[in-house]
């Protein structure tokens, strides 16, 4: 029986963990199933079926699979996003790999728990997309007129770092044309009640996630306090204090760490408020 390479990486990736649907075959942009995010499955024995039937192409759906994917265009993309790491602190750490066709590369990067990152295209550098929730990256074996999909570095995909949760939620916040808005009669309460879910999320953050969750709070936070929805004393001291546990937890955390980050985080994120809407009277 001819080998079916194209199944055989199916296989392998559900076996990541990752959801899959396919694409028609030879293409990157066709899927063959309507509504692909939600229908994305992990279900072998489907996955028999289908690959069995035809030579599809292999897409991820990155957001179920709880990955973040970088897709720098190559050259000038790379070069942009190494840039954006010397300008943020980086690094950038090595993580699972695939090479596109076109020369550039696919960065896998598990989604840090407590966060919620969506598709951009050139948003936090010019010619380097992000395919999270909402998007898919073409696997390993696909293959188009261009060339093949193939995998560079196997290593598990490591967690997307905090400069660069915290690049993508702003930038991605900065592209979108409709700013949020909110409407409430009594800001405050509503600045209060965010402050506070925030600062759960930072107490309940695991080591491994330390970082990521409490650059993203301070984020979130830094935008309504842009918007004069709450004081930014208050929210900085709150922020701070809900991440004592993180300097005591055996990590590399420390009291300086913790106060860098936080900073960084409603400095840039009162740099994108959100637009406030009152009610109407």
């Amino acid at each position: 029986m001819e080998r079916n390479d194209l199944l055989e990486w199916a296989l392998y990736l559900v076996g990541m963990g990752w959801p899959i649907f396919p694409l028609a075959p030879g293409t990157k942009n066709r899927p063959m199933v309507k509504d692909w995010e939600n229908r994305a499955h992990r279900d072998t024995p489907r996955i028999r079926r289908c690959w069995e039937a035809g030579r599809f192409n292999i897409a991820v759906a990155t957001g179920p699979a709880g990955l973040v994917v970088l897709d720098p265009d190559a050259p000038d993309g790379w070069d942009n996003l190494t840039a954006l790491a010397t300008q943020r602190g980086g690094p950038l750490p090595a993580t699972y790999t695939v090479a596109t066709p076109s020369g550039g590369r696919h960065l896998y990067y598990l989604a840090p728990a407590g966060t919620s990152l969506r598709n951009s295209q050139s948003a936090i550098a010019a010619h380097v997309d992000v395919r999270a929730g909402g998007g898919y990256a073409v696997g390993p074996g696909s293959v188009t007129d261009a060339g093949a999909y193939e995998l560079l570095d196997d290593t598990d995909p490591v967690e997307l770092p905090g400069w660069l949760v915290q690049a993508c939620a702003e930038r991605a916040s900065t592209a979108n044309s409709a700013p949020v808005q909110i409407r409430s009669a009594t800001p405050s309460h509503y600045g209060s009640a965010a402050l506070a879910g925030e600062c759960e999320r930072v107490r309940a953050a695991g080591p491994d996630t330390h970082n990521a969750v409490l650059s993203a709070a301070a984020y979130t936070i830094g935008r309504k306090i842009g918007a004069n929805l709450i004081d930014h004393a208050t929210a900085r001291a709150a922020l701070i204090e809900a991440a004592g546990h993180m300097v005591t937890a055996g990590c590399a955390c420390t009291d300086r760490e913790v106060a860098r980050v936080v900073d960084a985080g409603l400095s840039a994120g009162i740099r994108n408020p959100v637009a406030r809407r009152r009610d109407a009277a």
